[in-house]
């Protein structure tokens, strides 16, 4: 890969353990790593590629914790703009039941460069259900030409609508071959190595979409392997609801019963949750994806996004699915997470302090690289992955700032 440098920027946020911010900033990068971050005068003098960042502010890469990618080709379907979470996934299952490997090789690409064009770096994705004849591997294809990191999250619902579950019979696959395949893609795919493109991660969609014995088995397997679990966890009352009848828990308590508690495992959404639950998180160092567009699109409610943060609770952003966001915009959702926490903090004069918008940029980069499972990414610090974007200030946008 040979050596960079980058030189002159108006200012280098490094996102490191202080905040560190270096006017007239730069980095010097061996391979893909960085060796060293400063003062531009302090770096060397010449490199392989030479880029003058003046007048531009240089950061981190954005990283992405949560995406459906492939409802970048169903946005706006008639009929599922204006309901809720479940009457919106019965709108769009018989639709999604129609995707081809093709369909999922244009959606991957789709989002990966609506996500690089608003800043991203490194993506989750959360693809959960591979009718006619498609698969995860259709999607790793397809990224890798975008140059993005991929963590292509390996779904699944086991539990249809004849058993009980949210999700017509004829979109589940049976217990036997989602173990199977998902076994298979780590052993083909999965990269723990530092700068890895491609992680596969275990990930069943949801406690209404599949039974208590996929997620204890999807656990170990994904354990065995060192590979991390995703799934979605109190998104909705919904769904609290559906876990209190069905198995007399609460969907945090659901998950620990299942073993889905720990530094290996995010949930999506995490809006619905008490206390209990939210120290419970915490001690356990499980994490969350915050999908605020999302949330607000589908009625779901409002993340305790600052009760997350003074608890400790690893956080990070996402864009979630095309077709509750309408976009995969991560720069977008970063203002987006910050304006929500501090609408939600409004009622009360006493509601502390507002979420600064550093605060929500560092939880799309550092908070997202810990989500992940990354130490590799997420700052831009000596032996990190040289992943950065720039932005410039010569903009309409940015004039008067």
């Amino acid at each position: 890969m040979g050596t960079l440098l980058v030189r002159n920027a108006d200012v280098l946020v490094t996102m490191d353990d202080a905040g560190t911010e270096i006017p007239d900033g730069g980095l010097y990068a061996v391979d893909g790593f960085l060796t060293a971050v400063g003062p531009s005068h302090e770096l060397p003098a010449e490199a392989d590629e030479v880029v003058d960042a003046r007048g531009h502010v240089v950061l981190p890469g954005l990283i992405n914790t949560h995406h459906h990618f492939y409802q970048t080709l169903t946005r706006a379907v008639p009929g599922a703009q204006d309901v809720g979470l479940f009457d919106w996934l019965r709108r769009l299952y018989p639709l999604w039941a129609r995707m081809t490997p093709e369909h999922v090789r244009l959606s991957t690409q789709l989002a990966l460069c609506e996500l690089a064009l608003s800043g991203c770096t490194t993506s989750s994705d959360h693809q959960y259900l591979f009718p006619n004849g498609s698969s995860l591997d259709d999607q790793i294809e397809a990224a890798g030409p975008i140059g993005l990191r991929f963590h292509a999250a390996r779904g699944s619902m086991s539990l249809g609508e004849s058993d009980g579950g949210l999700p017509p019979d004829d979109v589940v696959e049976d217990e036997e071959t989602i173990l199977s395949d998902t076994e298979r893609l780590l052993r083909d795919h999965h990269d723990p190595a530092a700068g890895a493109m491609v992680r596969v991660v275990v990930a069943p969609c949801s406690p209404f979409s599949v039974t208590p014995s996929i997620m204890r088995e999807s656990a170990a397997l994904a354990r065995r392997y060192g590979a991390h679990l995703h799934t979605h966890v109190a998104e909705t009352l919904d769904e609290e609801q559906f876990c209190i009848d069905t198995f007399g828990l609460r969907p945090v308590d659901l998950m620990a019963d299942l073993g889905w508690l720990g530094d290996d495992v995010w949930y999506a959404h995490g809006v619905f949750v008490n206390d209990h639950e939210i120290a419970t998180l915490a001690s356990s160092g499980t994490a969350v994806a915050h999908c605020p567009t999302s949330n607000m699109r589908l009625a779901s409610g409002i993340a305790p996004v600052r009760r997350y943060l003074e608890a400790g609770v690893p956080l990070g952003l996402g864009v979630d699915g095309s077709a509750s966001n309408d976009s995969s915009h991560l720069l977008a959702e970063v203002r987006q997470a910050m304006l929500l926490a501090r609408l939600a903090a409004a009622p009360s004069l006493d509601g502390g302090p507002l979420l600064p918008a550093r605060d929500a940029l560092r939880m799309a980069t550092r908070g997202s690289a810990s989500v992940l499972g990354r130490s590799d990414v997420g700052s831009l610090e000596v032996d990190k992955a040289a992943d950065l974007i720039t932005i410039s200030l010569d903009r309409l946008e940015y004039s008067g700032a």
